[in-house]
């Protein structure tokens, strides 16, 4: 069944936004949960101190840079001269996404790959490598470009950013509360009843699985942006063959990408360390879906005209320089 860009945005922020909303919910449980250890009356102040512990989390992402990923990549600043082509397609693509142009930065590497860093899209940033340059056509190209436009444009970055700290801050309210209760520091009331005493366990419980919870919502948050990603480049190109194209011969091409390493590999468009095939399946933890998958869901949205935006369109009516 055909589907359309306009379908794939919208069902896709819907999923982030829910599985987000459970992203919370699970940091401020571990905080009612460690809270109710340590004394049953003091779980709602322990689930506002972790909410609090999120607001906090999301206002350094909002104000983070991004120099040191670009510094870790070995990343230099594209220039006109120099590389054109790739310059002149970000500039197209921000036109077609409606907010101002990211800086463009290429990595020598001869894989092809790449991704997009800062927090929004007045400080957003793309960054290629020459072989994706070098074994990509114009098309191709343009799709990967649109796609990454696409993560600034959707605030991915600093989305994923504040996901991976509260998975942090989950795992380090977990140690605290089992520090303190598994060493016999939390406070000990005497006569508690059996339904008292089942909430201790079903407690102890969360407090120990919330960490592989948190994780398995990060990856999830994390496929369902790529998936955004790619119908923004749809939507930015009209052209969604061309993407489907580049992500096959990404995922295809054998060379390995020196330039990546476990912290930064998440964030390029096809994940470098933990690469699947046009054949192989994602699982819970992959941070990507499918390669096939993504291909099949791009290549339905190029099949026959595309259908009339709905009422609120997604690209904006004025630039986003202000």
């Amino acid at each position: 069944m055909r589907t359309t860009f306009w379908n794939e945005i919208a069902a896709n922020k819907r999923s982030s936004a829910f599985l987000s909303f459970l992203m919370t919910l699970l940091l401020a449980g571990v905080g009612a949960a460690g809270s109710y250890l340590i004394d049953p009356e003091l779980w709602p102040f322990g689930a506002g101190i972790a909410f609090v512990i999120g607001v906090m989390l999301w206002i350094y992402t909002a104000t983070s840079g991004h120099k040191a990923v670009l510094a870790i990549s070995g990343a230099r600043q594209a220039t006109h001269e120099e590389n054109q082509v790739v310059v002149n397609v970000a500039h197209e693509m921000s036109i077609a996404a409606g907010i101002p142009m990211p800086e463009v930065y290429v990595i020598e590497d001869s894989a092809p790959n790449a991704f997009a860093t800062g927090m929004g899209p007045k400080n957003g940033v793309i960054c290629v490598t020459t072989g994706l340059l070098d074994k990509l056509n114009r098309d191709e190209l343009q799709g990967v470009v649109a796609h990454e436009m696409g993560h600034i444009r959707n605030y991915d970055i600093r989305l994923m950013t504040t996901m991976a700290l509260t998975v942090g801050a989950i795992v380090l309210l977990r140690d605290f509360f089992v520090r303190v209760n598994w060493n016999g520091r939390g406070r000990r009331r005497g006569g508690k009843d059996g339904g008292q005493a089942i909430v201790m366990v079903i407690a102890r419980g969360f407090i120990i699985l919330a960490p592989i919870f948190a994780m398995l919502l990060n990856m999830a948050i994390s496929r369902k942006r790529e998936f955004l990603a790619d119908a923004s480049a749809a939507q930015f190109t009209r052209y969604p063959d061309a993407l489907a194209d580049a992500l096959e011969k990404i995922a295809a091409d054998p060379e390995e990408l020196e330039a990546a390493n476990n912290a930064t590999a998440p964030m390029y468009i096809i994940n470098p360390i933990a690469k699947l095939s046009a054949h192989e399946v994602s699982n819970l933890f992959s941070t990507h879906p499918a390669t096939a998958e993504r291909v099949r869901r791009l290549r339905q949205m190029g099949m026959g005209p595309v259908s009339e935006p709905p009422a609120m369109p997604e690209i904006p009516m004025q630039r986003l320089d202000d």
